[in-house]
Formats: C-alpha cells, structure tokens, sequence
C-alpha cells in the first residue's frame, strides 16, 4: 500500500471511530501501519491527518511499543 493511501484509510477509521473510541481506533491504525510509518515524525503524522500536534506524543510511543508486539507475535494485517 503507498502511504496515500494508508493515510486515507487512517481518516476514514477515525472519522468513523465512535467518539469514545477515537484514541483507541488512532492507537490500532498506528499499530497496523507502523512498518509503512518507520522514519516519520510525530509532526508530519499529524499534518497528513490534519491532527493537533499534540497527537504526536501519542504516534511516538505507538511506533515504540509495536515493535515489541510484533516481536511477540502480532499479525498487523488482522488488525
């Protein structure tokens, strides 16, 4: 997938998160793209998905902790 697209998708699950569930649905698609999202910054994350920078403290530690999770066996593309 090229990363237009990937960002598409990302809009599409959070515009359709429900709104108790919008960080949990941005921690996921973090998760699930993070080989795609390696070398990308907090800041340009969120200026692809128009986000408040302040959304990049939470880009940060998703791309951290999945590579442990795919160490430990998570499948992305199930995500």
């Amino acid at each position: 997938m090229q990363t237009s697209g990937m960002f598409e998708q990302i809009k599409r699950a959070l515009e359709t998160a429900p709104p108790n569930g919008y960080v949990a649905e941005l921690h996921l698609q973090i998760l699930k793209h993070a080989d795609l999202l390696e070398g990308m910054s907090g800041r340009e994350f969120c200026e692809k998905l128009d986000l408040n920078r302040s959304w990049g403290a939470e880009f940060a530690k998703m791309k951290k902790i999945s590579r442990r999770l795919r160490d430990a066996g998570l499948r992305p593309e199930l995500i």
